[in-house]
């Protein structure tokens, strides 16, 4: 944005777990943690600074900032008295000018437009503060804003509004925009307050109007401003982010067959043209492009999928891999850290794992690269035109050339150069009238 914004991200208040040993902001939607959901909109932002407001006890909180998708500084809040006290604690991170915008790390559903029509509000009005307000379905628990003459006058909380404000009143959505040249005395006229003995951050509201300060209100689609604080609501957000995710990828061009079954990573990107099946679930890191088919029941995490290439059903892809052009990962096929060429063909029933399988190769049904022995995980090369017959083995680190065709039921642990025919399997023994026999000396045991 055009002026300075410093966002300032809070995690360290109470009820920072739900039943899970796992903090709050670290369960994931769409296969993104929590505070990245709110660090990424914040991104969007250009944000000068960032801060997050952590306990002491968060390292891993801290660890997953640090792996987020823009630097961060980490400010720890001991003990936790408020969302006050956290803004405080965080005050020589705050900028003299420009405007300090607050969020929350467990409400991953903010979008950017949101974000910056608050800001535009402010500006606007010039106030000291500006607020996020919203009409819920269900408003116990909120707090209410509360109006004189048409301005925002405070934020009360719900034990102590009144039947009116309970009723028709806007709810706070808790997402604050402030004028950062005239923060510090807000923050300075912040009280403790029983019996919860803690420092509110709403309570700048009416120190702002006590100083014939203004203060804004925009109200928000209350979705955006869902609170997580337990699996049902988890699931929730998560129901609200698919659909927004599936939304945007069909009005990009890409074709859902089935879209409420459909799962989209946050990072998924379909060119336009591409067709999704039903029952497709993608991981992180998923690209698919142009006139590429997924077909139903497959899972994809990150693998990049090349233009017209044809994937399961039934298929699976691991970390690091990736599919070219025209090639097609048929049904009960996975594939992990591997690289199949353009045209190249896997279409049942195998496992190809650490391999580069060359331009136009084909790889039988029930076709093993047995990448791991034990103790690391080893490499197999299959050349450009290759045929791997039906139900072998390839034991790595092994090469097999290009051209070369691999007789099926094979167990191949050496080098097969280009253009060889390769046939590595028991020889067949046929007895005359053995079958007979055998019955026999069975039957006469029982």
């Amino acid at each position: 944005m055009s002026r300075s914004v410093v966002v300032v991200v809070l995690c360290a208040g109470k009820g920072t777990r739900m039943k899970s040993p796992r903090p709050k902001v670290l369960h994931r939607l769409a296969g993104r943690s929590m505070i990245h959901h709110v660090l990424a909109v914040a991104g969007a932002l250009e944000p000068t600074r960032t801060v997050v407001v952590l306990a002491p006890d968060m390292a891993d909180v801290a660890a997953e900032v640090d792996r987020g998708p823009l630097p961060a500084t980490i400010v720890f809040q001991e003990p936790q008295l408020g969302t006050g006290h956290a803004l405080l604690v965080a005050r020589d991170q705050l900028p003299a000018g420009g405007d300090v915008l607050v969020l929350y790390g467990d409400t991953p559903l903010l979008t950017a437009a949101t974000l910056r029509g608050l800001l535009e509000a402010r500006r606007a009005a010039e106030a000291a503060v500006a607020v996020l307000g919203m009409r819920p379905p269900d408003a116990a628990g909120y707090g209410r804003l509360a109006f004189e003459g048409g301005e925002l006058a405070a934020i009360v909380e719900e034990r102590h509004a009144d039947d009116r404000l309970k009723q028709d009143g806007l709810c706070n959505a808790g997402i604050m925009a402030f004028d950062a040249a005239r923060l510090a005395p807000l923050l300075d006229a912040l009280e403790l307050r029983t019996p919860k003995n803690e420092y509110y951050l709403t309570d700048a509201v009416e120190h702002a109007r006590a100083r014939a300060w203004p203060c804004v209100v925009l109200e928000m689609p209350w979705l955006e401003a869902l609170g997580i604080n337990s699996q049902a609501q988890l699931a929730e957000a998560e129901s609200v982010l698919q659909d927004r995710l599936r939304q945007a990828a069909m009005a990009a061009g890409a074709t859902l067959v089935g879209p409420e079954t459909v799962f989209l990573a946050a990072d998924t990107e379909l060119e336009a043209g591409v067709e999704i099946g039903p029952y497709v679930v993608f991981g992180p890191g998923v690209r698919v492009a142009q006139g590429a088919r997924i077909l139903p029941f497959s899972h994809l995490e990150g693998v990049t999928i090349g233009e017209g290439a044809q994937i399961g059903p039934f298929a699976r892809f691991r970390p690091h891999s990736e599919i070219g052009a025209g090639a097609k990962v048929g049904n009960f096929v996975e594939v992990k850290n591997a690289r199949l060429e353009a045209g190249a063909k896997a279409n049942h029933l195998s496992y190809i794992g650490d391999t580069r399988v060359g331009a136009k190769a084909n790889i039988g049904a029930g076709t093993i690269t047995c990448n791991y022995d034990g103790f690391g995980k080893h490499w197999t090369e299959i050349g450009a035109g290759a045929f791997i017959g039906s139900n072998t083995a390839l034991i790595a680190p092994v090469t097999i050339g290009e051209g070369a065709v691999i007789g099926a039921g094979s167990t191949i642990d050496r080098d097969v150069p280009p253009g060889s025919l390769s046939i590595a399997r028991g020889r067949q023994t046929d007895i005359p009238d053995g079958a007979a026999r055998l019955r026999a000396r069975r039957l006469a045991k029982t």
